[in-house]
């Protein structure tokens, strides 16, 4: 990208209901593969974590802004240890929308937001917006989750949506 290295890393948490063995290793394994990342390189890590963890950020401010909503839970307290650990950023979360556009899972029973991106903290700056498309699903209950980056090469800018 533009000269640069972008890894992309996609993720799914099993929903909170199932084992928590394999969910345990489910985060044991996204350890052992984000630190097979080199730091120098950009990263996105997207999925479905299968968590919450509510608009109040108490103890988590540096990983993601307010504009988030349900109760935090088990999962979600796992999805906020994880980007304190690696140095990330809840990207979704950090701009204000209405609550439509921060809804990535909708169906006849229930509509929240459990699928996020995350970038480097120091990846921040080429992070220009982060926005749910209410009327595209990935599935048939999954909303499509679009971050858009913006590269420096020379003096030109250029936007790319991922």
């Amino acid at each position: 990208m533009e000269g640069s290295t972008l890894n992309v890393i996609s993720a799914y948490d099993l929903q909170t209901s199932l084992n928590k063995d394999k969910k345990i290793r489910f985060w044991e394994f996204l350890d052992v593969v984000m630190r097979g990342m080199p730091s120098t390189e950009k990263l996105i890590v997207g999925g479905d974590f299968n968590g919450h963890f509510g608009s109040l950020s108490r103890g988590y401010d540096d990983a993601y802004g307010s504009f988030n909503f349900r109760e935090r839970n088990e999962g979600g307290v796992s999805l906020l240890d994880f980007p304190k650990v690696f140095r990330l950023w809840i990207v979704n979360v950090s701009f204000p929308k209405k609550e439509d556009h921060l809804i990535t899972f909708h169906s006849s029973v229930a509509k929240t937001q459990i699928d996020f991106l995350l970038i480097r903290k120091g990846d921040r700056a080429l992070c220009k917006y982060c926005k749910v498309i209410p009327s595209e699903n990935l599935l048939t209950q999954h909303r499509l989750l679009v971050i858009d980056l913006v590269i420096n090469k020379g003096r030109k800018k250029r936007s790319i949506e991922v």
